[in-house]
């Protein structure tokens, strides 16, 4: 019977030292910069603005999330003005894992479709941005109601300033009337928001 109840003791002993000591999930930041804003309304056609549209699909990111070990930060929260400076400021202030910088693009190709991401070419960050922008948007076109684009390398302002993994999504074309009407509705909004969000869990 002793010889029981020490195997028990030795047993639960090993059982709290498990859950005491099981190492916790790192907690993720994830930057979402909504595009635009304010005076800068970015692309505007068929009365529609990209600065709308960036900070809509935004706060539908950090609404949907419900993962403690996910916090998502958003730059723009409300239809302000904001420098690139400023914001690259805020960022690298952060430190974060990931910073999602949303657009929608044009073209005078009514034709031209999809999704597209722009990554930095510094080698520091450029590969595990690469990695992060094709899960995205994998993720983003497998409903097939957006067409998969490339991810491209580019010299924008975010891309070379930001001292983390970072991309420019490009989230559909506003001058295309498919990308349009399910970009600037509520339903692919949602879908946008949900597929961004399950990517970067």
């Amino acid at each position: 019977m002793k010889k029981e109840i020490k195997i028990l003791a030795v047993l639960g002993v090993i059982l709290f030292s498990f859950f005491a000591f099981k190492p916790l999930e790192i907690k993720k930041t994830i930057v979402i910069d909504a595009g635009h804003g304010g005076y800068d309304v970015g692309k505007d056609l068929y009365g529609f603005e990209e600065k709308t549209i960036t900070e809509a699909v935004a706060k539908k990111i950090k609404e949907l999330n419900n993962d403690a070990n996910v916090e998502i930060v958003l730059i723009r929260e409300g239809d302000i003005s904001m420098e690139l400076k400023e914001r690259v400021s805020i960022i690298n202030n952060l430190k974060p894992d990931l910073v999602i910088s949303l657009h929608v693009n044009s073209n005078s190709n009514m034709q031209a479709n999809g999704v597209q991401a722009f990554i930095p070419s510094n080698e520091t960050f450029k590969d595990k941005s690469k990695e992060i922008a094709e899960i995205i948007i994998d993720k983003l076109t497998a409903t097939g109601n957006l067409l998969k684009r490339n991810t491209t390398e580019a010299p924008f302002y975010i891309l070379k300033n930001a001292n983390c993994p970072v991309m420019t999504l490009e989230m559909g074309f506003l001058s295309n009337e498919k990308d349009r009407n399910y970009i600037t509705s509520e339903k692919g909004q949602n879908e946008i928001a949900a597929k961004i969000l399950e990517a970067v869990k």
